[in-house]
């Protein structure tokens, strides 16, 4: 990412991380800050296309701590998904261990907006709460579950407005077809024998009130797995 963009997507993300933030200017600083950052994917995607060289498929492993780790495991698929990332999820200690596979840009896209979305998420936990006579555990598992859910709706929307925006004529839904094809491909490479977990089931009551976070986060931007046996992934 530029220096130049960087820049831009760190100041917004600070803003939206502020507790003192209104949810109007939440609401305006993730419009500008979702607009860049699925704008730079497609142009890295494009130029990557011409040179390969420029941005190359690989892997990170990201830590995932408690407390609540599945449900930030969850925010981070949620994040990488619609980036055109993969994950795997590895049981480490308390926590877990996501392995993602991706290009280079798309990686630090998904790190720089996973990191922002959990202050963002602590922030929204904390501001929220627990209806009487709830577990408070259970009320903050939904809740983060709302969050992620449309955390990653609307960068679903994003990237596919930033790829209407670039036209039909660059040809990039076939770059992007290709892009995830080839991420897929390296992921079986490394895990060739992946499972998908269950479906969660969650009893908490918070999650409408996680989404509605997750409507104001600023975006600056599934088999999920122990890590016993086979892994068991989630494809993105």
């Amino acid at each position: 990412m530029s220096e130049a963009m960087l820049s831009k997507v760190r100041k917004l993300l600070a803003k939206a991380e502020d507790p003192a933030c209104t949810p109007a200017e939440s609401a305006a600083f993730t419009t500008k800050a979702t607009e860049l950052i699925a704008r730079y994917g497609v142009d890295r995607a494009l130029l990557a296309a011409r040179d390969p060289a420029t941005d190359p498929v690989g892997d990170r492993v990201v830590e995932v701590l408690a407390p609540y780790a599945r449900d930030k495991a969850g925010l981070l698929v949620a994040v990488a998904d619609p980036l055109r990332c993969r994950c795997v999820r590895r049981r480490e200690g308390s926590g877990f261990a996501m392995h993602l596979f991706g290009f280079a840009s798309d990686l630090e896209r998904v790190d720089l907006l996973f990191t922002s979305l959990l202050v963002q998420a602590a922030h929204g936990l904390a501001g929220t709460a627990v209806p009487a006579g709830e577990h408070p555990a259970a009320f903050r598992r939904s809740w983060l579950a709302g969050f992620a859910r449309v955390v990653g709706e609307r960068l679903r929307a994003a990237e596919a407005g930033a790829v209407a925006r670039t036209g039909a004529a660059t040809g990039v839904a076939l770059v992007l077809a290709d892009r995830s094809h080839r991420v897929a491909s390296r992921l079986s490479e490394v895990y060739p024998r992946l499972r998908t977990a269950a479906p969660r089931r969650l009893a908490g009551s918070g999650f409408t009130a996680g989404a509605v976070a997750g409507r104001r986060a600023d975006l600056g931007g599934r088999g999920v797995a122990d890590g016993v046996g086979p892994e068991r992934g989630i494809a993105g």
